[in-house]
């Protein structure tokens, strides 16, 4: 077999490959040794592990790596070698002529620790493999070229102020790039360069520890330290790095409060608003935050009931703020021992002293001009509704409370009394009624007075005063709500169809008292009566049995209510009774056409209602029946026998008398004789009177129209006096128009315009005959 035999080392450790041919032994049978011979097949003669090289290499030629060789390379240039793999031919060459392999750039091993690559020897001529590919490893050896540092910093710490010796504040961490498992080149050492004699580093963990005690927040609170870490074990000739650490000492409540001085004083006016703060002290705390807090309260002095002190939260001040109003004419200055003492304390260091501290504060009252000031602020007085104008109410009274005592003059605050109910007099302060007063419509009056100084007018006083109304029997009673009453056609004598209560606005001092009873005038009356049930109600009974709609649906009767007052007042209620057909149970069914009220409809409203229904049938029985066509009129007001000719037509009236009412005024026999000759179909007595009632008419049309401010500004007696123009219906008038009888015109298109337009249509249409309708 052939082996090879490596390696010569040179000075820049490449290895060069010799190759050595063995003889192979072969045996014979039995075991017995044959003679030396060459095998003509062949075993790999060439491998390899890997080389180094050196990284940063700052040479002009390329670095010699190493060299491969074959034994089957005979030197006479048959054999070429290649090489592959990574950075082949960009970073590394080789001589294929001799295997001489060099690094042609300047390697890092930090970027890359080695290479991977792949040879092959081949046969010049045929460019086959003479033998197999084999792999290796270019390793990149390492040197001290990178310096420690501290990815984490710039660092920031803290550490409590006066922290015993040896207490951990931080700790510091450095990398270096370099091999730590080659030399010493990653091996590395801290140290402190600033920052001593405060604080140290332990060499090779990097904790930052304290070195002195009572470090004092109050005398320096930041530290700035520098901190070093040095490659090659600290060795000379090892890189560095250095990074800043900046301590900042935490407080802790080692300084008790101090006030700077120890007596302040303040002046304060006397008219200063109870809970204002009137003056403003601070005790000084060298810590910070919690321990900083303090509290404040008055030891003693003349003024604990009229100031108290509180702490400001956010400025750490005492607020002395003022309980009781100031009077400079009473007291002019009070004094004041206060206390500020901190909120949480150490006990650590309670051995240092009291934790508090004291001061005087005098304060002074300075007088200014006041406003008056009233007996009382509210004053409470009685009058009766009764009492007539100029009724003394009562009084009230107001002073200066300065020295000077300059006069008052009283007067009413009209907001607060716009009906101008009472007066004052303004030197003595007395309140008069100025108007009948009503209980029932305010039986409380809140009235302000105001007082004000004659020398100064600026000053004005205040105070309120209540008025109560005392109540008289003003009132007569009436009935509680409007009562729908009603009575079935079946009902029995002495059944009760209604039961009537009553109220009264006024208010007796021992309650109401009603007495009810039927009124003189249903003396008449044999259908009901009337029972007191002497518990302010009173109960309606029929006094007969049966009753008829149809004969009379309503049933009318008078209720005298009486109070116990006095004077005694009483009022006659109206009950209406409605006549009914009713269920076995007594439950109404249907009622008298037109008599059945909805609610809320009074019965005083009902009496009026009924009145006019009777009135209207009286009218209607005197009045012809109108046919239904006429029925559907709705527009007419004043109906006449005669028929209108138009405007041209003087016959039924003059229309010189409706152009010009206002200045007409003619007598009944004027009106006569200005009318014209009477038609044959007409009477003239029948002809004035139609004449005067829409003469009378049209004049209270023009009063209502003239009074009225919200009218349209124009004359509506126009319509009757002219014709309008622009109607899609054109004119109606019979002005400029044929006869009846020679007209050829049709309006029977009168009838499609609806209801409004088929009186027309009858006046001007053709019957089917023919002829023209004439007449209403």
């Amino acid at each position: 077999m052939s082996i090879l035999v490596l390696w010569a080392e040179s000075g820049c450790r490449a290895m060069t490959l010799n190759s050595v041919l063995l003889p192979q032994l072969s045996t014979g049978q039995g075991g017995r040794a044959g003679v030396h011979s060459y095998l003509r097949r062949r075993r790999r003669s060439w491998v390899w592990n890997q080389f180094f090289v050196l990284e940063e290499y700052t040479g002009d030629e390329p670095l010699y790596v190493g060299k491969l060789h074959s034994d089957v390379d005979k030197g006479d240039g048959q054999v070429r070698y290649v090489l592959s793999g990574e950075g082949a031919i960009s970073i590394f060459s080789i001589d294929e002529d001799t295997g001489d392999i060099h690094a042609t750039k300047r390697l890092d091993r930090e970027q890359q620790a080695y290479y991977t690559l792949r040879a092959q020897a081949r046969d010049r001529n045929t460019n086959l493999l003479v033998e197999p590919e084999s792999q290796f490893i270019i390793k990149v050896q390492d040197i001290n070229d990178n310096e420690p540092r501290f990815l984490d910093g710039p660092y920031m710490a803290r550490v409590a102020e006066r922290s015993p010796v040896g207490t951990s504040v931080v700790t510091v961490v450095a990398t270096d790039a370099d091999d730590p498992t080659y030399g010493n080149s990653a091996r590395l050492v801290y140290s402190i360069l600033q920052g001593q004699p405060y604080f140290s580093v332990e060499p090779k963990t990097g904790v930052v520890r304290t070195t002195l005690p009572d470090m004092d927040r109050e005398m320096q609170d930041r530290y700035l330290l520098v901190i070093q870490a040095k490659d090659m074990i600290g060795q000379m000739g090892g890189l560095s790095g250095t990074t800043s650490v900046t301590v900042m000492l935490t407080d802790v409540n080692d300084n008790p409060p101090r006030f700077p001085r120890k007596s302040y004083q303040f002046s304060v006016p006397e008219s200063v608003l109870v809970s204002a703060v009137v003056a403003k002290i601070k005790a000084v705390d060298l810590d910070a935050g919690l321990n900083a807090e303090m509290d404040y309260r008055i030891l003693d002095g003349d003024g604990l009931g009229t100031f108290r002190i509180l702490s400001d939260p956010d400025t750490q001040e005492g607020l002395v703020i003022l309980q009781k109003v100031l009077d400079f004419e009473t007291k002019s200055s009070y004094t004041l021992r206060i206390e500020a003492s901190n909120r949480y304390v150490d006990t650590r260091y309670l051995s240092a002293g009291p934790f508090s501290d004291t001061a005087t504060v005098r304060l002074l009252v300075e007088n200014v001009d006041e406003p008056p000031v009233f007996s009382s602020f509210v004053s409470r007085m009685v009058v009766s509704e009764a009492a007539p104008i100029g009724t003394d109410v009562g009084s009230v009274s107001a002073h200066d409370p300065d020295t000077f005592d300059s006069p008052v003059r009283y007067s009413i605050d009209r907001q607060s009394d716009l009906q101008r109910y009472f007066d004052i007099n303004s030197s003595s302060g007395v309140i008069r009624t100025n108007r009948r007063l009503d209980r029932e419509l305010n039986v409380l009056h809140n009235i302000t007075i105001v007082a004000t100084e004659t020398l100064d007018p600026t000053q004005v006083g205040k105070a309120v005063v209540l008025v109560s109304v005392a109540d008289v029997n003003d009132n007569a009673p009436s009935f509680a709500i409007e009562y729908q009453t009603f009575v079935c056609e079946n009902a029995q004598s002495g059944q009760v169809v209604e039961t009537l209560s009553a109220v009264d606005p006024d208010e007796p001092e021992n309650g109401h008292q009603f007495l009810f009873s039927v009124g003189a005038e249903a003396a008449w009356n044999l259908s009901f009566t009337l029972r007191d049930n002497n518990d302010n109600t009173a109960s309606v009974l029929t006094r007969r049995a049966g009753f008829v709609r149809q004969e009379q649906p309503l049933h009318f009767l008078p209720v005298v209510i009486s109070d116990g007052g006095i004077p005694s007042l009483s009022s006659t209620n109206t009950l209406t009774v409605t006549v009914c057909d009713c269920d076995v149970h007594g439950s109404r069914r249907h009622c008298s056409q037109g008599a059945e009220l909805p609610d809320g409809l009074s019965t005083s409203a009902a009496v009026l209602l009924t009145c006019i229904l009777t009135l209207l049938g009286t009218t209607l029985r005197r009045e012809p029946l109108l046919m239904g066509d006429e029925r559907d009129v709705r527009e007419n007001i004043v109906c006449y026998d005669d028929e209108g000719g138009g405007e041209e037509d003087t016959e039924a009236f003059d229309m010189f008398a409706l152009r010009h009412l206002n200045q007409m005024q003619l007598t009944s026999c004027d009106a006569i004789e200005s009318l014209p000759p009477p038609p044959p179909t007409g009477t003239l007595e029948s002809r004035k009177d139609k004449n005067r009632l829409f003469q009378e008419f049209i004049r209270d049309r023009l009063k209502e129209a003239d009074l009225d401010l919200a009218a349209p500004p124009y004359d509506s007696l126009q319509t009757y006096a002219f014709e309008g123009t622009g109607s899609a219906a054109e004119s109606f008038s019979s002005l400029n128009s044929l006869s009846s009888l020679e007209s050829e015109q049709s309006y029977e298109f009168l009838r499609e315009w609806g209801p409004r337009f088929r009186k027309l249509a009858d006046l001007y249409g053709h019957h089917e005959g023919g002829g023209v309708a004439s007449g209403l």
